[in-house]
């Protein structure tokens, strides 16, 4: 479904700057100036995704972590540990981000 919807993007705006420039080279330019655009757009769409996923994931996480300090009765997390917490969840996050990117 994307490659096709992708194709079809492409196509009509090559066909379209074709009619209106009757330049086969400034066809080729702007076709690859919008398929960047596009890889950009899906790029950034994908670490979006990953950031909202952690954001929620670590939301949870410190809702189960706060009611296990309830039930325990121990004393909540320093703000150190809190923070290399997220730090080491953000690291994973580019980690992921990165190998989705890969072939």
């Amino acid at each position: 479904m994307f490659c096709r919807v992708l194709g079809l993007v492409l196509c009509s705006t090559a066909l379209t700057v074709y009619f209106a420039s009757h330049s086969i080279g400034t066809v080729v330019v702007t076709t690859l100036a919008c398929s960047l655009l596009l890889q950009l757009a899906y790029f950034a769409s994908v670490l979006f995704l990953i950031w909202r996923s952690a954001r929620v994931s670590r939301a949870g996480q410190r809702a189960e972590h706060f009611d296990s300090c309830k039930e325990v009765g121990s004393e909540e997390p320093d703000v150190d540990e809190v923070a290399n917490d997220c730090a080491d969840l953000l690291q994973r996050d580019q980690m992921l981000a990165i190998s989705l990117l890969l072939p």
